[in-house]
């Protein structure tokens, strides 16, 4: 069984700054210790036994000596550079000092000589290139794992805030999604029981062609309107489509007291609008125009595309009642198309309703001209 966990110990020494620095301190000035020993070994050929004891304690004292620097260099990282540097400068020369003082007085003793302090010089040139050494490779490898700490934490604040952001688009998807498909679905309703009512006044009056007729056009619609249950935008031409199938069961319900004009461009019918958004508008004006008048009336829409904006207009000839009275009665569907175009568009749409003089009432929207990516040449 193997007791060592590998990942376990690096994860240790990763992540233990105290274990990090000791052991890259003894690993250090053991190679030291075995530079020195072969230069020695090279230069005197035949080398004393009281040299070993020596070599051994510079590296001790050495390696007790950089430990104060460790502490030094931590809090110089609050500094600037040039603070930094020349603090660096002076602590590390001080040690060198130190350092030298304590090895000539151990060698004299060691070596039974007296005559070390006039080579003072060269001992602590010797020391200075140890300690700054020692202090650049610290710092170097302080500096290379503080750009990997960096880097590890950006990395993972990139992933938590990627995360975080495919959440939320998850969460506001699905919560437009619903409110797009309840007020699509607030419609579906009430056309269908005004379609029926109108079936069954047909029955009543012993007009079962029309009945008929009328059952089959609803057939058709509601048909249509399942195969193609989507909140996705569709093009304006699909849009106008289904729009015809439902005047057409109006068509038959008012016959010629029911006239109706479209002026569409052809760049308008490709554009992209929500599923649905017409019908409410027409069966406004089926409801308080035509319906509300002896004489019938008269529904126009228009189509175009300017300024990157399709722009649309639905108007009616209104009905006998007065102005007012037309705008607090169609409140309840605008509205909703209203709320629709505000959940696709945000913002970026205009959506107007005004009524003349004679009660004629009118819809004007613009919303960002969009087509499908296959219609794009």
């Amino acid at each position: 069984m193997n007791i060592f966990n590998k990942d376990l110990f690096f994860q240790l020494f990763s992540d233990n700054g105290n274990l990090r620095f000791w052991s890259f301190q003894l690993f250090g000035w053991s190679a030291y210790l075995l530079v020195t020993f072969f230069s020695f070994t090279y230069l005197e050929n035949e080398i004393a036994s009281y040299h070993y004891s020596h070599l051994l304690m510079q590296n001790v004292l050495g390696l007790l000596c950089t430990w104060p620097l460790r502490k030094i260099y931590h809090r110089s990282f609050k500094l600037t550079v040039l603070p930094q540097i020349s603090l660096v400068l002076f602590s590390s020369s001080f040690f060198a000092l130190v350092w030298t003082c304590l090895r000539i007085p151990f060698y004299i003793w060691v070596s039974e000589t007296s005559d070390k302090w006039d080579e003072f010089n060269g001992w602590f040139y010797g020391a200075l290139f140890v300690f700054w050494s020692w202090s650049g490779l610290y710092f170097a490898i302080k500096y290379y794992l503080l750009h990997q700490l960096r880097g590890e934490q950006l990395i993972e604040e990139i992933s938590l805030k990627r995360e975080e952001q495919l959440k939320r688009l998850k969460a506001e998807s699905l919560a437009r999604e619903a409110q797009l498909q309840m007020l699509r679905y607030q419609l579906n309703p009430h056309f269908l029981f005004n379609t029926l009512n109108a079936i069954n006044a047909l029955v009543l009056l012993k007009e079962n062609s029309k009945a008929q007729e009328m059952t089959q056009q609803l057939s058709q619609f509601l048909r249509h309107s399942l195969d193609n249950d989507t909140i996705e935008n569709v093009s304006l031409e699909d849009e106008l489509e289904m729009l015809m199938l439902y005047l057409n069961i109006e068509k038959t319900r008012f016959e010629e007291r029911l006239i109706l004009e479209f002026e569409i461009d052809d760049d308008a019918k490709k554009a992209l609008v929500p599923s649905f958004i017409l019908q409410p508008i027409f069966e406004n004006s089926l409801k308080y125009a035509v319906a509300a008048s002896e004489n019938g009336g008269t529904i126009r829409m228009t189509a175009q595309v300017a300024a990157n904006k399709l722009n649309l207009s639905i108007t009616d000839t209104g009905s006998d009642i007065n102005a007012e009275e037309t705008q607090q009665g169609r409140g309840i569907g605008l509205s909703n198309i209203q709320k629709r175009l505000e959940v696709v568009y945000i913002t970026d749409y205009t959506f107007n309703t005004s009524v003349d003089d004679s009660a004629g009432f009118s819809v004007q929207m613009s919303i960002p001209y969009q087509v499908a990516s296959n219609e794009i040449s």
